[in-house]
């Protein structure tokens, strides 16, 4: 009986033991698209945990895990343009912290909703009111593909500065305010109906224009008429269409025929 209780006993110690050895010996599983950060009694380290299972001395150290994935983040704001339009903007950031620098960002920044609220969403803004400063509304527009490519290059090195990564930037709407869009399509109809004067103008220029060569043309071809029919052309022309037979003329006495010899002596 006494056998028994002692090796009741010395399973209950054992079991103690590998409870201690398992408190005191923690497993911390870092997951897919994390990183973890190790602290030392709450200091931030150098190392930094990759995907997998790691092994940390309990109390001593804690792990904080950071996301380390492609992040969404769509950002609204307003900003004005060069010629003081109001431009409404909706933005769609796709960006990631750099994993190698998770600890810093964690460090200085802190989780990753102080990164979005410290940093990307005031940054964002800020190079929008910049970039759009510098264009027109009309340009704006226009030139979409330059203002997108100067934000991207801006972000990209500001968000750098802080250890994280834009993927790509997305300006899925820029809008104007009812004024200015009431203004751009009245002026768009006044194009339109100045566009359409000057083509009536311009028909009307022309065909004035080819009436003018026309009655030019018809004038130089009975000029050269003129020039070129002698009296021996008019005279073989006539002899040429008359059919072989004598005109008649009457007179008060009786008819007569025309003497052919006449008619040519009085051309």
């Amino acid at each position: 009986m006494k056998q028994i209780r002692l090796t009741n006993g010395a399973g209950k110690l054992t079991a103690f033991l590998f409870l201690i050895t398992i408190l005191l010996t923690p497993f911390v599983i870092i997951n897919a698209g994390e990183r973890g950060v190790v602290m030392q009694f709450g200091r931030v380290e150098e190392t930094i945990l990759n995907e997998g299972i790691h092994i940390v001395i309990p109390i001593v150290n804690t792990v904080k895990k950071i996301n380390v994935r492609v992040q969404k983040q769509e950002i609204s704001t307003e900003a004005s343009s060069k010629d003081l339009q109001e431009v409404f903007i909706d933005v769609a950031l796709n960006w990631h912290i750099i994993p190698e620098d998770s600890n810093v960002v964690f460090q200085n920044i802190g989780e990753e909703q102080d990164v979005i609220d410290k940093i990307i969403n005031p940054a964002v803004e800020e190079v929008l009111k910049a970039v759009m400063a510098r264009y027109t509304a009309e340009e704006i527009v226009t030139k979409r593909g330059d203002v997108k490519s100067g934000i991207d290059n801006i972000l990209m090195t500001r968000l750098n500065n802080y250890h994280i990564t834009v993927d790509d930037i997305s300006l899925v709407n820029v809008n104007f305010s009812n004024k200015f869009n009431e203004a751009v399509e009245a002026k768009q109809i006044a194009e339109q109906d100045a566009k359409r004067a000057d083509f009536i103008a311009l028909k009307a220029a022309k065909q004035a224009e080819a009436k003018v060569n026309l009655a030019k043309g018809e004038a130089e071809i009975n000029r050269l008429l003129r020039e070129s029919l002698t009296n021996e052309i008019l005279e073989r022309q006539a002899i040429e269409k008359w059919d072989g037979k004598l005109p008649l003329i009457m007179t008060k006495d009786t008819p007569k025929l025309l003497n052919m010899n006449e008619i040519l002596k009085l051309h």
